[in-house]
């Protein structure tokens, strides 16, 4: 769709990458570790400073005391972290659990491993929106080949989020099963309405089988430096570190000393993230409120999803299409995330953009 969006000149609501740039002061610090000799390989797991930064985070925000040297390894995007972990606890005939609708890069990895997917409808309520767990559907789902279970919230595409008691319900659910979890937890900053992000760090049970994925891709619109990080108990984090060595061995070493010092001297900056992007996605969903889509605001992610019913019956494969072609507004089909065919007409659109650009497409799609 953003090759789509750029031979037709479109605004690209599709991809999820943000208009604007990472703050002056941390592009700064890595100009200073470009001239400071920071050039190097960094330590495999991650340059130790940085460590400690994310180890010092993950305590502040949800009470957990991870090992910096043991139980944190910063990775090349979420993307690797995701790949690796996969690769560290799936194997040939092992069958691992997502839910629909699925970011594209599991099913990928699970059959590189010799695993087999098995995908589980999240829930819409009455209105079409909402995407929560059929926790008794998972319940009903586990195997003796149940190998792992994938987590996404806030959920790419849809924008859900996880309740307190849902990790409690995951926890009822999987005490007496030989399976572990991993939580892609990219989104953990952009969360609305005053709701608290529920990871599975907070989670003394969930934890002990857990791998946590994040990134400072989205937390610092910097999606183009691909770096990120896997918290994990040290017995899943000394697995994990085997795949990652020989898959990246090391990640890019000035942004590693620079977000190191940023996380340091401006903790406000992930602290005012939620209100940043929910002032976004108001205003996004403030024009399109005359329009003929229909929506919930997204509880997290920087993603909107709108329901193109009320204009046509046409597949939303063929409706992206038509309208970044005809209209200039490119966005994602949500049937590409899931493995049953979709009866809904539902579109996401990434609210990650300046104003400008947020109101030149919310006008173009209230035309419709």
């Amino acid at each position: 769709m953003s090759q789509l969006a750029l031979d037709c000149g479109a605004i690209n609501l599709s991809q999820g990458f943000p208009s604007f740039e990472p703050p002056d002061e941390l592009l700064s610090l890595i100009e200073h570790y470009l001239r400071a000799g920071a050039n190097q390989y960094a330590p495999m797991p991650g340059v130790p400073a940085l460590r400690e930064a994310i180890a010092g985070k993950v305590s502040r925000l949800y009470g957990r005391a991870a090992d910096a040297d043991l139980e944190v390894t910063v990775c090349n995007g979420a993307t690797e972290g995701l790949f690796s972990s996969i690769h560290a606890i799936v194997g040939p005939g092992d069958e691992v659990i997502v839910f629909d609708p699925a970011y594209d890069s599991y099913e990928p990895a699970i059959t590189l491993a010799g695993g087999q997917t098995v995908h589980i409808p999240l829930v819409s309520d009455a209105n079409g929106f909402s995407f929560q767990v059929d926790w008794q559907r998972l319940a009903d789902s586990l195997s003796d080949k149940t190998r792992l279970i994938i987590l996404n919230f806030p959920q790419n595409p849809v924008g859900s989020i996880l309740a307190p008691k849902d990790l409690d319900t995951l926890a009822d659910i999987v005490r007496d099963a030989n399976v572990f979890l991993l939580s892609d937890e990219v989104y953990e900053h952009i969360v609305f309405d005053g709701a608290r992000h529920q990871s599975l760090l907070l989670h003394e049970e969930l934890w002990e089988r857990s791998l946590v994925i994040s990134s400072f891709g989205k937390t610092y619109h910097a999606t183009g430096w691909k770096v990120g990080y896997c918290v994990a108990p040290t017995p899943l984090t000394e697995e994990f570190r085997k795949v990652h060595q020989f898959n990246c061995f090391t990640v890019v070493s000035p942004i590693q000393h620079a977000l190191a010092d940023f996380m340091t001297k401006a903790p406000r900056h992930y602290l005012d993230l939620p209100g940043f992007y929910q002032a976004k996605r108001d205003h996004f969903c403030d024009l399109l409120a005359g329009s003929r889509f229909t929506f919930e605001p997204a509880k997290g992610t920087f993603f909107q999803i709108l329901d193109y019913s009320a204009i046509t019956d046409e597949d939303d494969v063929a409706y992206a299409r038509r309208l970044t072609e005809e209209i200039g507004v490119a966005s994602i089909p949500i049937s590409v995330f899931c493995d049953e065919p979709l009866t809904d007409r539902k579109l996401r659109f990434c609210f990650a953009k300046d104003d400008t650009t947020l109101a030149t497409a919310a006008e173009r799609l209230s035309q419709l």
